[in-house]
């Protein structure tokens, strides 16, 4: 009879003992057992060796995987991922790649294995199904669309609170600026920063903001004294929907990166710029993007056509047969004889009146639509057709302001 599978110990063990007393040879205990001699031969030289621990079954894997990664490739990429522990399989297998060759680099979800066997990634959480509002264009080259925002703020080692504002260049990633501010987010710290980074790269065509101030706020078209003054630079206003934070995903994206990397706050807002400096340098120049096909973003990234002038913009200009009027004191101007508040982001600035029918004017700073102003009524109103969500911007120089990219939420 065959070995029988439930008692296959007990059956090899007699075997051995029928063997032992002499009165079988190998051929005999063959037939006694149902089996053939070389399955004899097998347990008897197993026995030889080990005695009756070598009676047990054995694993039948090899000794040896015939693709198994090579020690050396597992240990470089473990060090990769102990250099940077932010980084994923996808990157990881990127720069493993680069390092040990195509022919030696494992497949990436090979790599994911070998994180996970090691304890070193973490199981993707679950997210809410959000439904998103139409995406915007983010333009097809770079200094098409700068992105800026306010990172959350969090509060320093020291107890100081810090604000983080950051400035990115849609198309190629860039990161433009990565500024700690100390809690305050008001157009005089802000516009430095801005002032800045536009010696260094030159104009965006736009910039994508979020309707916070200091990008904009409450007032007639959503104008503040920030974006009045990127629209006095030939600039575009271009600002997400409100509740939709997704329309500027690529910055949104960039901030997840730069919560991890700046764990824990530093001790005082210089320590944490010196971490924003030392992060951004590896953003830019060290840390690969899979959107950008593993390029870095400064390998994709070059300074704008348009470079920034120390000299003031020139004053706006209006069609000759445009009415005219200087926004004084609060935000007002004077038509008719009687005072008019339009907003105080506009104080200083001329705006033109465009004849639209008897007693209705479309107003306008530089090419920039602000409303409808209906002087019976002594009031402006938004627009009923507002421009067309990521329609194109009309002026490019310097001293003219482009229209809205979006509407401007008056």
């Amino acid at each position: 009879m065959a070995w029988n599978t439930q008692t296959t110990m007990s059956e090899r063990t007699k075997m051995i003992m029928d063997y032992e007393s002499g009165d079988y040879s190998k051929a005999a205990l063959a037939r006694r057992y149902g089996v053939s001699r070389k399955a004899i031969y097998k347990w008897l030289e197993r026995y030889e060796q080990e005695s009756f621990a070598g009676l047990c079954d054995r694993s039948r894997a090899p000794l040896q995987q015939a693709n198994a990664v090579d020690e050396s490739v597992e240990q470089e990429l473990l060090r990769m991922k102990a250099r940077w522990p932010l980084w994923g399989a996808p990157k990881l297998h990127f720069k493993l790649k680069a390092a040990v060759g195509p022919q030696c680099c494992p497949s990436e979800s090979t790599v994911s294995n070998i994180l996970r066997r090691h304890g070193l990634t973490q199981p993707p959480k679950r997210r809410r199904v959000v439904h998103h509002a139409p995406a915007a264009s983010y333009g097809h080259m770079p200094n098409d669309v700068w992105c800026a925002d306010f990172k959350g703020w969090f509060t320093l080692g020291n107890g100081q609170r810090c604000d983080p504002l950051t400035i990115t260049d849609a198309c190629s990633r860039y990161l433009i600026r990565a500024q700690a501010l100390n809690g305050k987010t008001a157009t005089e710290l802000v516009k430095p920063i801005f002032i800045a980074a536009f010696r260094e790269h030159g104009l965006p065509r736009a910039l994508r903001t979020d309707n916070g101030p200091p990008f904009a706020s409450n007032g007639l078209a959503g104008l503040s004294r920030l974006s009045v003054w990127w629209l006095k630079h030939g600039i575009a206003l271009d600002r997400i929907e409100p509740g939709h934070p997704e329309q500027n995903g690529r910055h949104e994206r960039m901030h997840r990166t730069l919560k991890q990397a700046i764990q824990p706050p530093a001790r005082s807002l210089r320590a944490q710029q010196e971490a924003f400096i030392e992060f951004r340098a590896h953003y830019n120049h060290e840390r690969p993007h899979e959107a950008l096909g593993f390029a870095v973003p400064a390998a994709c990234y070059q300074t704008s056509s348009r470079s920034w002038s120390e000299k003031p913009p020139a004053p706006m200009e209006y069609p000759d047969d445009w009415e005219q009027r200087a926004v004084r004191g609060a935000g007002q101007m004077k038509w008719r004889g009687k005072e008019h508040l339009i907003t105080r982001a506009l104080t200083g600035e001329r705006i033109g009146f465009k004849p639209i029918k008897d007693g209705v004017w479309e107003l306008y700073f530089g090419s920039y639509a602000l409303g409808l102003f209906d002087e019976r009524k002594g009031k402006v109103q938004p627009m009923r057709e507002p421009p067309a969500r990521g329609a194109s911007c009309n002026v490019v120089g310097q001293g003219q302001a482009p229209t809205s990219l979006r509407s401007a939420g008056a």
